[in-house]
């Protein structure tokens, strides 16, 4: 925390925010995976592991508001999202026929995208270090930044 006024730095907001993308990836995933409500997802997320600590792991500190911002916004807007994706994917692949964590990483990037909040580029870039995470030996990385930069383009065609 800093001096003022117990607000973060800029380093630990940015970190924050990170953290949020990547369980709102993560709570994403486990929707489409089970039957558990959304709703109830986010509970969980913001209840056992956001910010929490076990004998074995410390699961960092996330934005919050973000992090449900994300998740309201798939769920709100997830028909728009994923026609968005399928444009751009490459012909005759669909959204239904990506591996599931990219599905998510798509659909959290899309919501992003389609506020007005963060630039396209940090977008794009936050989400392809997701990625990386989860495949980090993969060709997913390229895949997902092609992908997400034709999704940023439509949906934010000024900033390019």
């Amino acid at each position: 925390m800093s001096a003022q006024k117990g607000r973060p730095s800029l380093p630990e907001r940015r970190a924050r925010k990170g953290a949020a993308r990547f369980y709102a990836v993560q709570a994403l995933f486990q929707m489409e995976a089970s039957d558990v409500p959304i709703g109830e997802i986010t509970r969980q997320f913001e209840a056992h592991r956001i910010g929490a600590e076990t004998e074995t792991e410390t699961w960092a500190e996330a934005d919050i508001p973000h992090f449900r911002r994300l998740i309201e916004t798939v769920v709100e807007r997830q028909a728009a999202i994923d026609q968005m994706t399928d444009r751009a994917l490459v012909a005759k692949w669909r959204i239904d026929r990506i591996d599931p964590t990219l599905r998510a990483v798509f659909r959290a990037a899309g919501a992003e995208m389609l506020g007005a909040e963060t630039p396209a580029r940090v977008v794009i870039s936050e989400f392809v270090d997701i990625v990386q995470a989860f495949f980090p030996e993969g060709r997913e990385t390229n895949f997902v930044n092609a992908v997400l930069d034709h999704m940023a383009r439509e949906a934010r065609a000024e900033e390019f």
